[in-house]
């Protein structure tokens, strides 16, 4: 999870962020190799040895579902074959209508942009998102999402992800503005969205 979450990081870092010694660690992680589950990157960082980086393997990644990926996909491709590209961006549409809904009676007491996002990684973390909110030191947010649970439905189908970010910019408002930074479906450890307050 902590992987996951953060990406490559030496034993030591893995250590801190789950209370225990980097040594302890490495330990664990050497199992994890073992396994399959990690892989690891030594990197010249100056004089001496280079660090040793530990990162999820595609076997690893495995573990974080993508929940009925190759049913899911399956469906899609019927829809669109059967009833054609139209339908498809109708259930996508409806989808999104749904979604935004939802969202924004969740957010209905939320007073500023920032609670709204915190809200928003919340739903996002109980939809299997793993989404989490920080700070920039440009004064920018960024809603980090570091699992995507539709990945294969999303590759299928780009509409998916267009959804998303719409029904994003819908739920926080007129007055902030979203761009993608990173995304899984091409390539990116995680999806991050940078959100702003829009200049008067």
């Amino acid at each position: 999870m902590t992987l996951k979450m953060h990406g490559a990081q030496t034993s030591a870092e893995v250590g801190r962020r789950q209370g225990i010694t980097g040594e302890a660690a490495r330990q664990q992680l050497q199992r994890l190799l073992e396994d399959g589950l990690v892989t690891e990157e030594r990197r010249a960082l100056g004089r001496g040895r280079p660090a040793v980086y530990w990162q999820l393997s595609d076997k690893g990644q495995a573990r974080f579902p993508d929940t009925h990926a190759a049913l899911t996909v399956e469906i899609l491709s019927s829809i669109s074959e059967v009833l054609g590209p139209d339908a498809l961006d109708r259930i996508i549409a409806e989808r999104e209508a749904a979604t935004l809904a939802r969202y924004r009676t969740a957010m209905a007491d939320c007073p500023d942009i920032r609670a709204r996002l915190e809200k928003l990684a919340e739903l996002r973390s109980a939809e299997g998102y793993m989404a989490s909110v920080e700070e920039g030191e440009d004064g920018s947010l960024r809603l980090i999402e570091s699992h995507c649970p539709i990945c294969a439905a999303a590759t299928f189908c780009q509409g998916f992800c267009r959804a998303e970010k719409a029904v994003f910019q819908s739920a926080l408002g007129t007055g902030t503005r979203i761009e993608r930074d990173e995304h899984i479906v091409n390539g990116g450890r995680r999806c991050t969205y940078v959100v702003r307050e829009k200049s008067e």
